[in-house]
């Protein structure tokens, strides 16, 4: 596993992203291409940048990423493709809804690598998860075009099949995807709901 981790570390400092959390997100877009150009995609818990990096070289100079994180994300060297709108929020706050609200008619695509804090405690670690996945369906849910994409980080235990059953709910298509730079012995998994059916997550 230590190869592994190495492989994908190097990857990423010789590419220029600032983690190797980056090949989550580009082995699922390089399979089922959600991302697209000229689209508004908005990331949660973005820290330290290398997915909204990653979706702006997608997106291209027509299209916006917008990246959510509590920790301040220190971009200056953008990728020379979609402009990157980094903010420094809480996904709970509403002070958050509004500025999205103001700022941007809604979003395309959603992605959120967000974790909670692990306490060891694989019960706990597993309904904080679930905790923070619901948040990133309920921004969805007001900001998500229709046939809208989320894409998000989730860690399975005994209430994920039910939440998955909730998402199925939400949108036309529902997968469960662990990708190959996911650690083997990790319990994240990512759920990519395709096809967001407006008004199902009121």
């Amino acid at each position: 596993m230590k190869n592994v981790k190495d492989y994908y570390y190097k990857k990423a400092k010789k590419e220029n992203y600032p983690a190797r959390s980056v090949y989550k997100l580009e082995e699922a877009q390089k399979k089922y291409k959600f991302l697209k150009k000229g689209q508004r995609v908005l990331d949660l818990g973005c820290h330290p940048g290398s997915w909204c990096l990653y979706a702006a070289s997608i997106v291209a100079a027509k299209g916006t990423v917008v990246g959510v994180d509590l920790q301040k994300t220190d971009q200056t060297a953008q990728k020379d493709h979609a402009e990157i709108n980094w903010l420094c929020y809480d996904v709970y706050s509403e002070e958050l809804i509004n500025h999205l609200k103001k700022t941007w008619p809604g979003f395309h695509v959603v992605l959120s690598d967000m974790a909670p804090r692990t306490t060891g405690n694989q019960y706990a670690d597993h309904q904080h998860s679930l905790q923070l996945v619901r948040r990133v369906l309920e921004i969805a849910g007001m900001f998500l075009h229709p046939n809208g994409t989320v894409y998000c980080k989730v860690f399975q235990g005994e209430d994920f099949p039910a939440f998955v059953q909730e998402a199925k709910k939400l949108f036309q298509t529902v997968k469960v995807v662990k990708p190959d730079s996911s650690r083997r012995e990790s319990r994240e998994v990512f759920l990519l709901g395709r096809g967001f059916i407006k008004g199902h997550g009121k």
